[in-house]
């Protein structure tokens, strides 16, 4: 199998603007010529071997970085919205123009997703008559939720200098100390009382005083507080870290800083260091890894997903939860396979059977239009609201890796990993998924083009060119 060219262009400048060298000097370190040099940082030629490794012995450079990144996002973003009606009559670009753009033009690329989820927006609005219509001077704005998400998608859901804090938190001597103990301490150190209460809510604060909810379970205890030492604790950390993403409203830096307490919180709950070590110990069993650091199998499957630290990186997996509807609520993906911005996942995909076998753990051995082959892992989270008359929250998760990587889970023991047939195809959405003969297709692909005979009806009332 041929080796994959690695154009890093943009991971290349970035280095060395960060470095503080002219390209001259920066040339000098690499043992490059300067207009080799200039052809790499321009895509006009791939990064050498010698390069990567003269980045990585020369600058203590991740190498890793340069293959990942925004790149795949990107081009997973712009494919989906490419494939939209409104694009329809021109075409959708061949994807080695989109993989160029998204290596050469970043900012350029991610310019047009927000271009084209701001006319997403505005054509729902007006579509169900809502407020827009009738408010004057009523302007399309981002939604906040979208911007968040998008902001901890593009930073690979890891947060350096979040995460860390979080680590030095919970173990403040190389030593991983109780959360609830831990965060109650901090807490009351800083004047702020801490009660278990009968309360209807998971956690309410009133002036000097912290109620968290009795019935809740141990781990979502220890997750309110540890939310709670974010914010009073970490303040001046969250706030700069909020001011270098400029959100462009005062909601979505709200909804973002809601968002850095909790990954504070996970963080500091699954410290780094050593939940890595226990993942990798254990072979990233997560009932074993949820019994030990007192979290639940959402958590840990969570956490195992952010294990991206420079330098220490876990396995790259991705991680997903839908509802009942096959909403996403929430995604994350460390390896090629990227999520549908808009819409539900592939119904082929195991994490909506999950919903059938509460509490069982359901494995399924996937492969995408690209090839690319992963282990996913499915499970049902349902959550109690604490009493008969309260709602159910039904959710299921989806934890999944490369099989490149799947040995080094212990889900992956007896399963046929070198057998293509074992292999399961799915998609990520209708729109753009190649796919002719997917008997769940709900829509027609629209970068093909269609035949209709009506004498003749297979699986669809299509064929696909």
């Amino acid at each position: 199998m041929a080796t994959q060219k690695l154009y890093a262009g943009v991971k290349l400048r970035e280095t060395r603007a960060r470095l503080g060298l002219t390209q001259k000097a920066f040339a000098d370190r690499l043992g490059v010529s300067l207009p080799y040099l200039n052809q790499m940082e321009n895509n006009h030629r791939p990064v050498s071997a010698a390069v990567v490794l003269a980045l990585a012995g020369e600058f203590g450079l991740d190498v890793t970085e340069l293959s990942a990144g925004d790149a795949e996002r990107l081009v997973s973003d712009m494919r989906e919205a490419m494939a939209d009606p409104v694009f329809a009559d021109g075409g959708t670009p061949p994807l080695a123009d989109l993989r160029l753009a998204a290596s050469n033009a970043p900012a350029l690329a991610r310019a047009f997703l927000e271009l084209h989820r701001a006319y997403r927006q505005a054509h729902e609005r007006l579509a169900s008559l809502d407020e827009a219509l009738g408010r004057e001077g009523a302007q399309t704005v981002v939604s906040p939720w979208e911007e968040v998400r998008d902001f901890f998608h593009y930073c690979d859901n890891y947060i350096d200098a979040v995460d860390r804090a979080a680590e030095r938190f919970s173990c403040p001597d190389g030593k991983r100390l109780d959360p609830i103990l831990r965060a109650s301490d901090a807490l009351r150190a800083r004047g702020v009382d801490v009660q278990f209460s009968n309360i209807s809510e998971l956690r309410a604060r009133e002036g000097d005083r912290i109620l968290i909810s009795a019935h809740a379970s141990r781990s979502t205890q220890a997750f309110q507080l540890l939310h709670q030492v974010a914010l009073i604790t970490q303040n001046e950390l969250l706030e700069a870290t909020l001011d270098l993403a400029r959100f462009q409203s005062e909601t979505s830096r709200a909804i973002a800083k809601i968002g850095l307490a909790n990954y504070f919180a996970g963080a500091a709950l699954l410290p780094y260091r050593a939940f890595l070590d226990a993942a990798q110990e254990t072979r990233h069993d997560l009932e074993r890894l949820a019994d030990a650091f007192g979290a639940s199998i959402e958590q840990v499957a969570h956490r195992l997903s952010t294990l991206q630290r420079p330098g220490a990186k876990g396995i790259p997996f991705f991680f997903v939860r839908v509802d009942q509807a096959g909403t996403i609520t929430k995604r994350h993906s460390a390896t090629r396979l990227q999520f549908a911005r808009f819409g539900g996942a592939c119904p082929l995909w195991n994490v909506h059977q999950a919903f059938e076998t509460p509490t069982k753990f359901l494995r399924q051995l996937a492969e995408t239009p690209d090839g690319v082959r992963y282990l996913c892992l499915a499970r049902d989270v349902s959550k109690s609201g604490g009493s008969f008359t309260a709602p159910v929250r039904r959710y299921a998760i989806c934890l999944g890796c490369e099989v490149s990587h799947a040995r080094g889970l212990v889900y992956a023991d007896d399963m046929e990993l070198g057998n293509p047939r074992a292999y399961q195809p799915i998609g990520i959405s209708c729109r753009i998924c190649e796919r002719k003969d997917c008997h769940q297709r709900s829509v027609p692909p629209l970068e093909r083009r269609l035949r209709v005979d009506p004498n003749r009806r297979g699986m669809l009332p299509y064929d696909i060119a």
